[in-house]
């Protein structure tokens, strides 16, 4: 015997005594005490079994998709393995393909320094840090990272995270509450506005570009709340276009909120020299609060930062759980990482060609007649389709003729707002442009004059 307690229990007139501390004596007088308790009370109903998640909302959109697609007799267009790197073209099924899917924007993935400094740090520190930064997992080569890209920057101080999507959520999670409000573009990403609803802030969206309905919000809201953050995109991943800065700056400031740019997609493609879309502007990228961007686009590596005050790393590096709770960066993203920031700085033609190349790919959409949406010709230029049939369709047809590009469809994108996103580099060549431009523009065309009538009726009933 273990030994025995005294007690007694008084809730509902329950008394025991001498109860062994034994696990036997415990389940015992468990038992007794519930059987008192339960006196009179039928047992619960069974709980009904679990569902299949083929019973899930989402499982069902996919479904009905896939059916609609069987219907038209279209191929899923995603998730075709890619051999090779990926840039200018890719190689799928044996294929060498035009390539239009690729963030690699100046072909820095394809560079042999940045492929050498990723191989260097494996040799001497292995594949990954094993561990989160705050644990074990800190290394000089990620302070090295951080540095060169606040001194970019001209930022007090960085942070770099493994995830470009978890950047954006951790570090609005992190630094909003919910007395705090946000203001983002309609057309803001998704790890914004995941980011904006973990932190329970009061969220609201203004419309896309539109400053004066950002202005109107604002009037209405600013003073309800303590902190105020405003979120913008650098140059927006579906639409090719970006905002004005400038005016950004002028609004936070006069209605005292934090700024925060999203710069994934504008990092070595805006401004004469690829610092992004303050240097485009021309203005001190110190007023704008929190900059954001990826290592996964023009850096070629995988992962995301925040540059800004030194205070605000501060926080972050331990408050924001995609940083306190994620291993660190892996050395060979982190140095290849490093490797291409000091390429894109040491030749900026790159940046150039990049800008030639999608300004040149606008021209000939706009002869040709095809619309090209908001986009200002940098690195992404959509193809506006409207139909998600027709988008899958052209896919197909293009994909036939060795050129790459995907459609964008519901619900990545409105309704009856499905596209083609061109990502452009500086790598593709002008004819290889010119020849993909007059085959959208035949397979556009064809694809029109070829749509049959139970096509339309049916597009008629599912509201597409």
């Amino acid at each position: 015997m273990i030994g025995k307690d005294e007690g007694r229990c008084e809730d509902k007139g329950v008394w025991f005594d001498a109860v062994e501390r034994t696990p036997a004596g415990l389940k015992g007088a468990a038992r007794s005490i519930a059987r008192t308790l339960g006196a009179g009370t039928p047992a619960p109903a069974e709980y009904a079994p679990a569902i299949p998640f083929s019973d899930l909302v989402a499982f069902q959109s996919i479904k009905k998709q896939r059916e609609l697609a069987n219907m038209f007799g279209l191929a899923n267009p995603f998730y075709h393995i890619h051999e090779g790197r990926l840039g200018a073209t890719t190689v799928i099924e044996g294929r060498k393909l035009v390539n239009f899917a690729s963030y690699d924007y100046l072909g820095l993935n394809q560079t042999p320094a940045v492929a050498s400094a990723a191989k260097a740090a494996i040799e001497e520190m292995g594949t990954s840090v094993s561990a989160s930064r705050v644990v074990a997992g800190e290394r000089l080569l990620h302070q090295k990272l951080e540095k060169a890209l606040a001194d970019f920057y001209e930022s007090e101080d960085c942070i770099a995270y493994v995830s470009g999507h978890a950047t954006n959520v951790s570090t609005i999670e992190a630094l909003m509450n919910p007395d705090d409000l946000i203001v983002h573009d309609s057309l803001m990403h998704n790890s914004g506005i995941i980011g904006a609803k973990l932190s329970r802030a009061t969220t609201l969206a203004f419309r896309h570009n539109n400053l004066e309905d950002l202005e109107k919000v604002l009037k209405e809201n600013r003073s309800k709340h303590k902190n105020t953050l405003i979120l913008t995109e650098g140059l927006y991943s579906m639409d090719g276009d970006f905002p004005d800065l400038p005016r950004l700056i002028e609004i936070k400031k006069r209605f005292g909120c934090w700024l925060m740019v999203d710069e994934a997609h504008s990092l070595g493609v805006l401004g004469k020299t690829g610092r992004g879309v303050a240097e485009h502007y021309g203005v001190d990228p110190r007023q704008v609060d929190l900059w954001m961007g990826t290592l996964s686009k023009t850096l070629g590596s995988c992962g995301g930062y925040i540059c800004g005050h030194k205070d605000l790393i501060e926080v972050l590096k331990y408050h924001s759980p995609g940083f306190v709770y994620s291993v660190g960066l892996p050395p060979p993203g982190t140095a290849a990482a490093l490797a291409a920031l000091e390429v894109l700085k040491a030749e900026p033609d790159r940046v150039q060609r990049l800008r030639e190349n999608g300004h040149f790919f606008m021209e000939e959409a706009k002869k040709a007649g095809i619309d090209t949406m908001t986009s200002a010709g940098y690195s992404v230029v959509p193809i506006m389709i409207g139909c998600s049939i027709r988008a899958v369709r052209l896919t197909e047809r293009l994909l036939a003729r060795g050129i790459n590009a995907l459609p964008i469809i519901h619900p990545a994108v409105p309704m009856k707002a499905a596209r083609l996103r061109f990502f452009i580099t500086s790598e593709h060549t002008q004819e290889q442009i010119r020849s993909t431009v007059e085959i959208v523009a035949a397979e556009l065309l064809g694809i029109a004059k070829r749509q049959s009538l139970v096509e339309r009726a049916t597009l008629a009933v599912v509201g597409r």
